[in-house]
């Protein structure tokens, strides 16, 4: 496989913080790659900079052999790089089929002064449906966005990033909030999706990271201490001193 993200040397600092540090890493096409870390491990940091909200002080952000360094967010998504948290803005007043197809609206480049005439476009909505599907949210396609659960808002957050068409989507934190029905629905969710879409994925519950994960690159003070196949993080000494720990012991085996 070849990586379709390449991070090189990234560094990005906050005064006399240091939110990521000398930085590289590599993301293989169909792929799904989880980073995890502590709280402050500049996770969310790293994210910010590959989808192109955060410039970094350092180093060089590589999507698909193009530097995308300096490019902003609109950019990025057009090029087929897609952060759930950042576009999935989720119109509450809105049906889950109307917050899909705005994504797909606008990935198609229409105006959005012309949403009225949009919501009636047969091919929007049919895509629009096909992307809910997807997720397993197409029998609530006319719910509103207020009413479902928050769990499944989470799901539709998830399409509306997979309605812009990505290459790879950035998801920060998928399964925050969710009980644990409904983060094993997202689990198998994003299972379904190896191999369709390449996924970075940030995520504090160990126990999805190291089921959907083919390779953990894991933070520790914004500089990246291990990074193999899950095996090999389960098995690695420092990772358990200075992430783990103890109180993970019984995960990791």
């Amino acid at each position: 496989m070849s990586a379709l993200l390449s991070v090189e040397g990234l560094a990005k600092s906050f005064g006399a913080v240091v939110a990521t540090r000398d930085l590289s890493l590599e993301v293989e096409e169909g792929t799904i790659h989880a980073v995890i870390g502590p709280n402050g491990a500049g996770k969310t940091t790293l994210v910010a900079q590959l989808a192109g909200e955060l410039r970094p002080d350092a180093g060089r952000i590589l999507f698909g052999g193009r530097d995308i360094t300096k490019l902003p967010v609109h950019r990025r998504v057009h090029l087929g790089l897609a952060r759930s948290f950042q576009i999935s803005n989720t119109l509450l007043s809105f049906t889950l089929l109307e917050n899909v197809a705005l994504a797909v609206q606008a990935r198609l480049g229409h105006s959005f002064r012309f949403w009225a005439d949009a919501a009636r476009d047969e091919r929007i909505n049919r895509e629009a449906l096909a992307v809910l599907q997807t997720v397993g949210l197409a029998e609530l396609r006319d719910r509103l966005a207020s009413e479902v659960s928050h769990g499944e808002r989470r799901l539709l957050e998830v399409a509306i990033a997979l309605a812009t068409g990505p290459k790879m989507l950035l998801l920060d934190e998928p399964m925050a909030g969710v009980g644990p029905e409904e983060g094993q629905r997202m689990v198998e969710m994003l299972r379904s999706l190896r191999g369709r879409v390449t996924i970075l994925l940030i995520e504090h519950d160990m126990d999805a990271v190291f089921r959907l994960a083919d390779r953990i690159t894991v933070l520790v003070y914004g500089r990246s201490i291990a990074a193999g196949a899950p095996d090999e993080i389960r098995a690695d000494a420092a990772v358990r001193e200075a992430y783990l720990g103890e109180e993970d012991d019984e995960l990791l085996g």
